[in-house]
Formats: structure tokens, sequence, C-alpha cells
């Protein structure tokens, strides 16, 4: 970071729970697309994208143009769950374009203004339709950290920072993972069947079809179909936390489509807000909306900016040409750009899909070679984020709009950092 930079306010005034202050260590000012400069003028090529929040670029004009539009006209910015204009045109805009083409038969709940808010409304909610108190989770989720998302994440260090101990969660090893795959239907068979299995009946199965910060596995889509048929045979309700790997991310708007399964609840978040304005749903099975009115309220749940981003997004994510970058950007992610990392070192691990890649150290130098990697890619002018269970792997998330060519840049400078290092 330039010695110029005027860090004194933070560290002065802003709590030591800041993070990704210290991954990135430079004062930003300004962004487009998949570039991030600092106020000095140095320019970063963006792998993180707000944490999956801005598939769609940083300051997407189309989008811009409409926000300007309707702060310009003096349109209501905050109305609590009133009906306006704006939330009418986002609802019928994302009932059209998303759900009535997926056959799903959906309400949809605004939460706002954080993932963690929309889990915590479908923790409720499972509850409320079903009467039961226990839930399953899967080793290695991430779901947030409120205190009952907090409550079915893997991580230890999430679940310390909750202050107190929170039960009825039982957690499964997922199907695929640092250890290897595992039988987590022949386990879940056991608990839900087995009247000795010391599991009561839960109320729902939580699921993220694609761990992206668990270190970026992918569910089978057989494992996903079989999971819903055994929720069905025992009347356990099935979430999908879509907040990561939704709205694109895995090529297609929702991850769990590739398996042909409708979920009882989907949490939605990040990039449904268009640009990175804050806002989260909470879909449901239309049977399932037994809430009374004001049950589960919140002071921004549905920010109109955010109706105004989201429902000018979905105007992008329909268009031929953004799909056929989607599709093209997928291909040479998950084609070329994985093979070139795999032949670097047979101790690498690469896994992903659509617009998402990890590449994984754990065998090849661990958290610390991980670590020394993201520093070396930060000072050559890429931004990318570690996850996992040490932080062993390097998360390749650019916003789906990013050019090929830019892509291309960005993986060859993590491609040069992952060889020097490991």
């Amino acid at each position: 970071m330039s010695q110029t930079s005027d860090t004194q306010p933070f560290e002065r005034w802003e709590s030591n729970v800041r993070s990704y202050s210290r991954a990135f260590p430079a004062v930003f000012s300004r962004a487009k697309n998949a570039e991030v400069w600092d106020e000095q003028g140095r320019k970063w090529i963006d792998f993180f994208s707000g944490a999956g929040t801005l598939n769609y670029g940083h300051n997407p004009p189309s989008i811009q143009k409409k926000l300007v539009e309707y702060i310009s006209s003096d349109g209501i910015v905050h109305a609590l769950d009133s009906y306006t204009v704006a939330k009418r045109e986002f609802l019928a805009r994302f009932g059209k374009d998303v759900l009535e083409p997926r056959g799903l038969d959906f309400k949809v709940q605004c939460c706002g203004p954080t993932g963690a808010n929309s889990v915590e409304a479908a923790l409720k909610l499972v509850r409320r339709v079903t009467g039961r108190d226990g839930v399953i989770a899967f080793s290695g989720a991430y779901h947030g950290m409120s205190l009952g998302a907090a409550s079915i994440t893997g991580a230890k260090s999430t679940r310390r920072a909750r202050g107190v101990s929170v039960g009825h969660t039982t957690f499964v090893p997922y199907p695929v993972g640092p250890m290897g795959e595992f039988d987590s239907l022949g386990l879940l068979r056991h608990q839900l069947e087995d009247l000795s299995s010391g599991v009561e009946l839960p109320a729902a199965v939580f699921i993220e079809s694609v761990q992206m910060d668990g270190g970026v596995y992918v569910a089978p889509e057989g494992f996903l179909r079989e999971l819903r048929a055994l929720c069905d045979k025992h009347q356990v309700l099935l979430v999908v936390d879509d907040i990561q790997a939704g709205c694109g991310r895995s090529g297609k708007f929702f991850s769990f489509e590739r398996a042909g399964i409708t979920p009882d609840v989907v949490t939605v978040s990040k990039s449904i807000g268009g640009m990175g304005l804050p806002m989260a749903l909470l879909l449901m099975k239309k049977a399932h909306d037994v809430w009374k009115p004001g049950e589960h309220t919140g002071t921004f749940r549905g920010h109109q900016l955010s109706f105004v981003a989201a429902t000018a997004a979905l105007d992008l994510w329909t268009s031929a040409p953004f799909q056929s970058h989607l599709a093209a950007l997928s291909a040479l992610l998950q084609g070329e750009l994985a093979a070139r990392f795999k032949a670097l070192n047979s101790r690498l691990e690469v896994r992903g899909i659509g617009g998402v890649l990890g590449v994984d150290v754990r065998n090849a130098g661990g958290e610390a070679a991980a670590a020394a990697v993201g520093r070396a890619c930060f000072e050559q002018g890429l931004m990318i984020e570690r996850c996992g269970r040490e932080d062993t792997v390097l998360k390749v998330l650019p916003p789906l709009s990013i050019p090929l060519d830019q892509l291309r840049a960005g993986c060859a400078i993590l491609e040069g950092e992952l060889k020097r290092v490991t």
C-alpha cells in the first residue's frame, strides 16, 4: 500500500473485527466491472467480487442509470414493507423471468439487508411449519454469523464467536470434502429411520448445493435428487442456501437447477441486489407461507434502491449477450484454465462449477502457502480471497461480466504465484 494513504482513522476508530482490510491493505476509491483502483490510482483485477455480491460487476452502467433516474425523480427510498412501485416492478419481473420459467410456485419474503437475515427467517419458518425444533446441516457449511445462522455453520471459529451454546443442530459430513467422499445419504437414512439413532425427526435439512466458503465443493446432482426424495419420504423440509452460489454463479440462476429439484425453501442474497446494494429474500413454497402479519420484520426488509437495482439486473441476466458471455466464461474457467492449474502441481486440487474455481493447496504447502500466494497476488495486482477449512483454497470468483482477456490475465498472475510458492 502506498505510504501516503491515510489509514489512521481506520486504526483509530474502527473495531478490530474488520477482516478484508487485512487481506487487501489498500484504501480503495473506485471500481468498474472487474477492476478496482485505490486512491493512488493503482489497479487490481477483482477475483473477489464482494464475496459473491458483484456477479454483474462493479457499477454496471445500465443499473447505475436506473438508480440515478430513480433518485433524481424523488423515488421513495425507505418504505418498510409497504406497497411501492419499485417493489411491484421487481416482484413482477422476478416472478416472470426467474420463478415461472423454472416452474417454481414460490412466495417471496423480503428479509433484508443481508443473507444471514434470510437464514434466520428460514430457521423460524421451518420450525413453524413442522412444529419440530431440530435441523440437520452439513460439515463445511457456512450460513452466516448471526446466532441462528452460526448454529448451522460448521466452522468452529464461527461457532465460538456466538458466545453461547446453541443446540438443535445435527451435523452430517458433506458428500465431498477434504477427507474424500462420504455416504451422507446412508448416514441420514440411519438417523431418520432407526428408532434408536438418538436423532429426533428434524424440521429441515439445510444445504448449500455448492459449498463456497467451505472450499468450493460441489454436491453431486444424484445426491441432491436422493436427498430431496429422502426429505419427502419423512416429511422433512429441504432448505437450499443459494446466497453465494446463486444468481448465475453456477451457470444457472439457481445452483440446484442442475439437479432438477425443487427445494421447499431457498435463501437468496448477495448478487440479487444487482450491484452490491443490500437485499435478502426467502423463497418458500406457497403451502409453507404460514407467517402471521408482522411475525418476522426488519427496518430494512426491502430497500427500494435494491429493488430498482435488482430489476435492472434481471434485464442483464435475461439478455442474450450476457448469457452468451456467461457460457463462454464458464467453459474457459472450467476447461482450459482449470487444466492449467491442475498441470502446475500434482498435489493441487482444483474444483469448480460455472463461474467459480477453487485451487486448493492443502497438500502443496497448506495454509502458509495459500497465505503467501494471496499476498503475492495482491502485490501483483490481483484481489483473490482464500476459503476452506484452513483457508487453503484460492477462490477464483470474478464478476460474471469480466472480459475473457482479463480473466486470463488474472489467472496468469495466480498461476505464476502458485508456481513460485508451491
